[in-house]
């Protein structure tokens, strides 16, 4: 089918050089279809070129690094001028810190070939940042298709919601428009969502603190972390103890408080299951 395939453990041959796995897929052709030896290696040093790995053409793949196997494995599976390429979460095996150099890297080399490409991944914030278009999938089924802003800004299912990005969600009710927390408004307004239970999600990052707590949530603290250059605060809210978490800067005065109010600055409802 003309498809060029990059598995998660590269699935190098061992007992070939670099050059030899690149050119692997032209050389079992058959026919006229099979260019000739010198075509194969024009090929393979021109791709690793292509994928910055120009010199390590006699090497083997137990002397390359993690990053550089799955630059030679995609190469390989450029080779063939595939119509499609599939990649099956092909950074999986690697550190975060060298999956994220990938990324940028991959980016790169698919707007140079231009090639149409299916990126498969667990990997949320990887899913953003490569993909011209989302396919959120759950237990087989999709739930969402859009752009990575489609789909973090505008979730249409608590699955996406909670599962791209971090978010935290609260049992409501919706009165008249408002939305309630067990008998007190908490300053949002919905005056197109039906009457009755409701679950509101919302960002960690996405909150305005407040003073006071008229029309607002408010909770105690309950744990508070450092995230990087973030500090993380998990509040229990009302009688029966919900958690959320909220986000704020390292330094901020309200992470020593032992009770915090806020409002969701973005936030959606969904209907109670």
């Amino acid at each position: 089918r003309n498809v060029g395939f990059v598995f998660q453990h590269y699935a190098l041959f061992r007992h070939m050089t670099v050059a030899d796995n690149i050119g692997f897929g032209l050389k079992v052709r058959h026919g006229a279809a099979r260019p000739s030896g010198q075509e194969i290696r024009r090929r393979a040093l021109e791709l690793l070129d292509l994928v910055q790995l120009s010199g390590l053409e006699k090497r083997y793949p137990a002397q390359l690094s993690g990053g550089q196997r799955q630059r030679v494995a995609l190469a390989r599976a450029m080779a063939i001028e595939p119509k499609v390429l599939l990649l099956d979460e092909p950074f999986g095996a690697l550190d975060a810190q060298v999956r994220r150099e990938l990324r940028r890297w991959l980016r790169e080399i698919h707007d140079r070939t231009g090639h149409t490409t299916v990126f498969v991944t667990h990997d949320q914030e990887e899913a953003l940042e490569l993909a011209d278009r989302v396919v959120v999938m759950s237990q087989g089924r999709i739930e969402q298709v859009g752009t990575a802003d489609d789909i973090y800004d505008t979730p249409n299912s608590p699955f996406v919601y909670s599962f791209i990005g971090e978010s935290s969600s609260l049992p409501v009710k919706v009165e008249n428009g408002e939305v309630w927390i067990a008998d007190r408004p908490i300053g949002l307004q919905a005056p197109h969502a039906p009457s009755g239970e409701a679950v509101l999600y919302f960002r960690p990052h996405d909150v305005d603190l407040l003073d006071g707590c008229s029309g607002c949530i408010a909770g105690t603290v309950a744990a508070s972390r450092r995230v990087a250059g973030t500090r993380r605060v998990e509040l229990e809210i009302g009688g029966e103890r919900q958690r959320v978490e909220i986000e704020l800067p390292v330094d901020h005065p309200a992470a020593q408080k032992s009770r915090v109010a806020f409002r969701p600055r973005r936030w959606k409802l969904f209907p109670a299951s």
